[in-house]
């Protein structure tokens, strides 16, 4: 388990302090010790005490029936018997004071330490306070719904100008930067989409206008169709930049949408393009329901699936449109077809901008290399997700799923 911060300066604080604690109840006990001393005088009658030493000093003497010492207790102490009681007494007083000063000691040190821990718990906390603000606006930016409003979210922390004050301040002069280029790329993004479409409208009418000319010859009017498909996968591409920079932003206003709706219409609307393929196109569309932008959902079945066409080679293959409920409180909505083996480390690329497996950059080319990007964007734009895998014998097996 991953302490925390707050928690582990706690217990570098409360370890510094019974640290420190120890080594000064050690030299306490070592100070104590040497200053109890080893050897106690004691004092009886002063005559007794006169009388003892000159009888020791003559080669012993003894006291005619005159007590040495008397205990509290009142028990009686001769002077033979004292030097032993005093030295028993001596040691008792040594043992009691040592053993008294380590136990005593050590508790006092657990309580103060105790104590210490819950000072410095609550020092770290208002110390990393600040730390916790940064980290709190950091987590909303990153799980924004809207990345565009999140980066404008800032921390704008009070406080004295320290280290704290400085991360705050850098912080919020990064994502505020974030912000200008994001901005930028998808404004960029957008009128450049737009101010293309204009000379692309242009081009079309012109180029019509000389196909159908009466001195037109037939020359003319082949180069006219190739200029159309020409400028009509110019406006492929523009439109699909368009609707990827739109579904990159996560969907808010949001109405309930049936999978199977939307399955029958794409498939329907695909059914001639499928047949002059030579694709069996079949649909399944069991009742699914989801809530999200019915555009940008009928949009990405129909790049699945016009995905599942144009890609199906050679001829005579199929193409299976499904919608379910998967459980889990998601719903299901899958299209499976033939077509060339695919590896599985080049599945991941199929969904990169302008990638497409196996396939020319050609100028006529039916494909922009947006349909799966799209799909992608659109279906984390619902907070759902896409997965392709293999299918066996060839082709792919694409697996979207939204909430129900």
């Amino acid at each position: 388990m991953r302490l925390s911060l707050r928690t582990r300066l706690t217990l570098i604080f409360a370890g510094l302090f019974l640290a420190s604690g120890l080594v000064l109840l050690g030299l306490t006990y070592v100070l104590v010790d040497a200053r109890v001393p080893g050897k106690v005088a004691v004092f009886g009658h002063a005559s007794t005490l006169d009388t003892l030493i000159q009888g020791n000093a003559a080669g012993g003497l003894a006291i005619d029936e005159q007590p040495f010492l008397k205990t509290i207790d009142g028990r009686t102490i001769s002077a033979e018997e004292a030097p032993a009681f005093i030295e028993q007494q001596q040691a008792r007083v040594r043992d009691d004071t040592m053993g008294m000063l380590l136990p005593a000691g050590v508790i006092a040190l657990l309580v103060v330490g105790v104590a210490a821990a819950g000072i410095g718990w609550l020092v770290a906390g208002r110390v990393l306070a600040p730390l916790h603000a940064v980290t709190e606006t950091a987590r909303r930016i990153a799980t924004s719904r809207d990345p565009q409003l999140g980066l404008r979210e800032r921390i704008a922390l009070d406080g004295p100008p320290d280290e704290v004050k400085e991360l705050a301040d850098t912080f919020d002069t990064m994502v505020e930067r974030l912000d200008r280029s994001f901005e930028g790329q998808r404004r960029f993004v957008a009128n450049a989409s737009h101010e293309l479409r204009t000379p692309l409208t242009l081009n079309r009418a012109l180029v019509e206008v000389a196909m159908h000319r009466r001195t037109a010859s037939a020359d003319v009017k082949q180069l006219g169709e190739t200029l159309l498909e020409i400028n009509t996968r110019h406006e492929r591409l523009i439109n699909g930049l368009l609707l990827l920079a739109r579904s990159d932003t996560p969907v808010l206003d949001r109405t309930e949408v049936d999978l199977a709706d939307v399955v029958s219409h794409v498939c329907a609307t695909a059914a001639t393009e499928a047949r002059e393929a030579g694709v069996e196109l079949t649909r399944s569309p069991g009742e699914a329901v989801t809530h999200g932008d019915p555009v940008l959902i009928e949009r990405l079945a129909q790049n699945l699936v016009e995905n599942a066409i144009r890609h199906n080679l050679p001829a005579g293959g199929f193409a299976r449109v499904t919608s379910r409920h998967g459980g889990d409180g998601r719903v299901v909505l899958e299209v499976v077809n033939s077509g060339p083996v695919i590896p599985p480390y080049d599945i991941p690329g199929l969904f990169e901008p302008f990638r497409r497996l196996g396939a020319e950059r050609l100028v006529t080319a039916k494909g922009v290399g947006l349909g799966l990007s799209i799909v992608r964007s659109v279906a984390r734009a619902h907070d759902g997700d896409v997965v392709a895998t293999p299918r066996d014998g060839g082709g792919l097996i694409v697996t979207v799923t939204l909430p129900a």
